[in-house]
């Protein structure tokens, strides 16, 4: 036995081409970094530190397989006939939850259940305008990605997905990919989740770019002192959830697990709070980092279109934060001048609750007597829901 196969995920090294080689040894190292940065707090830690890990693994545990094949035993996303697929569930480290929720969706809709289990439609109630306009203009990305993506040589199907990164809402994007891009929801994925990490470093310098310093310390005054109680919530809950599930079936799984996530929340019932916030969300998001890094292989990300991909996430990002930022201007004139802060803006990128944390630092740091929270919670809160809207759009018409 040569010391290739003994070591074999560096005996797979010289056997393999070149490029795929070097792109293990670049994603090691990408791995590694996006640990450290998540540990650091730089990155959202709670996908970033299981998805480098992942990563890590995954390319520097690469071996030979039987009948001279190369691969690895975390999971194979391409298995698709029942006789392989029931071998590699015996073999392969993480097949099961990758096939068993991940690859049918179940895992955006798990994440769903813990994020309507931890938001507040209280303040998308009490300030329904404003969040509702803030949060259809930060959904320019989402829109306006869609005929680039297309000019750039992707179908309809693909356009769409990678559009969704707009919305910035990474379960969105899965979805989508996993209806209308099969074949490429692998990479448009991993690109979505990496460029939400990024919103914790790449907004707050928007802002700054876009709003000068004196308007980002505004005082919000708000005359709307209407208290909403948890019966008016549910109701909201129920009615929104019947509505948006006639209009758009194909996207009922997400509505529904959003809804009754929330609903779950404003009854009171602690055993089923505890359950979706402690174990389902934290659970779901753990596995779903995990997997992202395991399906970041050398031999997947250098498809051709991940170049692509890359630049289309930037610009659907891009295009919504500054959707939103104008969102909060045209608030701020109609609200009369000195009367709202346009920071709120950035929290209509539906990042839950990245964005509308994001936008209270950058007010804070400007004027500490700032609490600009409560609007900002409330446009994050509708722009979930647009993105789910709009969701539902591109996956009934793009099949047509």
């Amino acid at each position: 036995m040569n010391l290739g196969d003994l070591f074999q995920g560096l005996g797979t090294m010289f056997s393999q081409e070149p490029a795929i080689a070097i792109a293990r040894v670049v994603l090691i190292l990408v791995g590694l970094a996006l640990v450290w940065l998540g540990v650091k707090g730089t990155l959202e830690p709670l996908i970033m530190i299981p998805m480098g890990f992942g990563m890590t693994a995954v390319n520097a545990g690469v071996l030979f397989m039987n009948a001279g094949k190369i691969g690895t035993i975390f999971n194979d996303p391409l298995v698709s006939d029942t006789t392989s697929l029931m071998d590699v569930l015996q073999i392969n480290f993480l097949q099961p939850v990758y096939t068993f929720t991940f690859s049918n969706g179940l895992i955006a809709c798990l994440v769903f259940m813990g994020l309507g289990a931890i938001s507040d439609i209280g303040n998308l109630l009490k300030f329904p305008f404003t969040s509702m306009v803030i949060a259809i203009f930060a959904e320019f990305g989402s829109i306006a990605t869609f005929p680039i993506a297309h000019a750039m040589g992707l179908n309809y199907g693909e356009a769409a997905a990678i559009s969704i990164v707009g919305g910035a809402d990474g379960p969105m994007v899965l979805y989508t990919s996993l209806i209308l891009a099969k074949e490429l929801f692998v990479p448009i994925t991993i690109v979505a989740y990496l460029y939400l990490s990024l919103c914790y470093a790449g907004y707050p310098y928007m802002i700054r770019l876009l709003v000068p310093k004196e308007m980002r310390g505004y005082l919000v005054k708000s005359t709307n002192k209407v208290s909403i109680a948890p019966h008016q919530k549910i109701l909201f809950d129920m009615i929104a959830c019947g509505l948006l599930c006639l209009l758009f079936p194909v996207a009922a799984p997400l509505f529904l697990s959003f809804f009754v996530g929330n609903a779950i929340k404003e009854s009171g019932v602690f055993k089923y709070m505890d359950l979706l916030e402690n174990v389902f969300l934290y659970a779901a998001t753990f596995f779903l980092g995990l997997l992202l890094g395991v399906l970041c292989e050398a031999s997947t990300l250098l498809n051709p279109k991940i170049l692509i991909l890359l630049v289309l996430g930037i610009i659907a990002l891009g295009l919504s934060g500054i959707g939103g930022i104008i969102g909060g201007y045209l608030v701020y004139l109609i609200n009369g001048k000195r009367n709202f802060n346009p920071v709120i803006g950035i929290a209509g990128v539906s990042c839950v609750p990245t964005t509308a944390k994001v936008a209270q630092k950058e007010a804070a740091m400007v004027n500490k007597r700032v609490m600009i929270l409560n609007y900002a919670m409330g446009a994050s809160v509708c722009g979930v829901i647009t993105t789910a809207i709009l969701t539902g759009i591109y996956v009934t018409v793009i099949p047509h």
